[in-house]
């Protein structure tokens, strides 16, 4: 697997490309934006998603999806709530059973799916993987050490994606639990959210923890009730991730709490921003999935609500706290 397509320009899509030229790949990399693709292809530098870090001049952006889906595999690095649009226009131009490594996190709105079930969709015939994990963009372009899941049923596509995206400071664990990583992915975002709520709200270390223990158990009954296994949500694209978006600023989603925690509306805080916190779609989506699944998940359901039906935040988590006690 020399060649890398990226589809996606944001600054995970432009840090996957890094960190493959760093392993010794060929990349090129798609992007919806023209100013992305220039700034790339003449300064080196992605400018509008990920400033400050210089583009091996190695890597070619392109507007032309076909151009990207040459290669030996694929990854796909676009918002969770766009990827079956992007597959589709995708799809004409793909090889037969080409290797492609869905990189977004999250459930879709309309249909409750998974990101492999999309994908899987729009893609038929593809050879599917999941890339998930605790990974900020700008610590993985810079080369800081990261530790992520590859999740796939094929063991063999696995380890030959691995050997591809490999570098001693990119470290990826294979697993076969697609659901259960993708469950991670998608659910850590929402309590992130929450998180951030607790602490733009000054609730305290140990509201935190407590939001955070309760969130993986909700985490780990929904990936049951798809058919997910318990543990792959300990490791690193459950646990990992969780740990990471739930207590560093920089994560999109933990900020945009903190903000709603302080009292800004949820309009104010989207607005000036270019990258996209995608709990805020898959908190409703979540919610909407568990329920079929007959699944409770109150921290997700009372995050939902804040972002999308007006719910009081001081009235929600005094609600939660109201709560019958139960055995753990």
């Amino acid at each position: 697997m020399q060649r890398i397509g990226i589809i996606g320009g944001g600054a995970w899509g432009t840090a996957l490309a890094v960190t493959a030229r760093r392993a010794g790949r060929d990349v090129i990399l798609w992007a919806r934006e023209a100013e992305v693709v220039e700034a790339i292809n003449q300064r080196h530098e992605n400018s509008l998603f990920l400033p400050g870090i210089v583009v091996d001049p190695a890597i070619a952006a392109t507007a032309d999806i076909a151009a990207a889906a040459a290669g030996d595999a694929v990854l796909l690095v676009v918002p969770a709530q766009h990827l079956r649009a992007v597959a589709g226009a995708l799809a004409p131009a793909l090889p037969p059973d080409a290797a492609v490594v869905i990189c977004a996190k999250g459930i879709e709105e309309n249909s409750g799916a998974l990101m492999s079930e999309v994908a899987a969709a729009a893609l038929p015939g593809a050879r599917l993987a999941v890339l998930s994990g605790p990974t900020f963009a700008i610590e993985v372009a810079r080369g800081l050490p990261t530790a992520v899941t590859l999740a796939t049923t094929d063991q063999a596509l696995g380890r030959r994606l691995i050997a591809a995206l490999g570098t001693r400071s990119f470290r990826p664990y294979l697993g076969d639990d697609v659901v259960g990583a993708e469950i991670g992915g998608a659910v850590k975002n929402v309590l992130a959210i929450a998180c951030g709520i607790v602490a733009g709200r000054r609730l305290g270390d140990n509201a935190r923890a407590a939001l955070i223990t309760r969130g993986i158990a909700e985490m780990v009954r929904l990936a049951r009730a798809k058919g997910g296994r318990a543990e792959t949500l300990m490791g690193l694209s459950g646990l990992g991730d969780l740990t990471l978006t739930c207590t560093a600023l920089q994560s999109r989603n933990h900020s945009l709490g903190v903000a709603l925690g302080e009292g800004k509306a949820l309009a104010d805080i989207l607005r000036p921003r270019r990258s996209i916190a995608e709990g805020v779609s898959s908190a409703a989506a979540i919610v909407a999935l568990a329920r079929r699944l007959a699944v409770d998940m109150p921290i997700v359901a009372a995050v939902d609500a804040i972002l999308h039906h007006d719910a009081d935040i001081d009235a929600t988590v005094a609600g939660l706290l109201a709560r019958p006690f139960r055995d753990e």
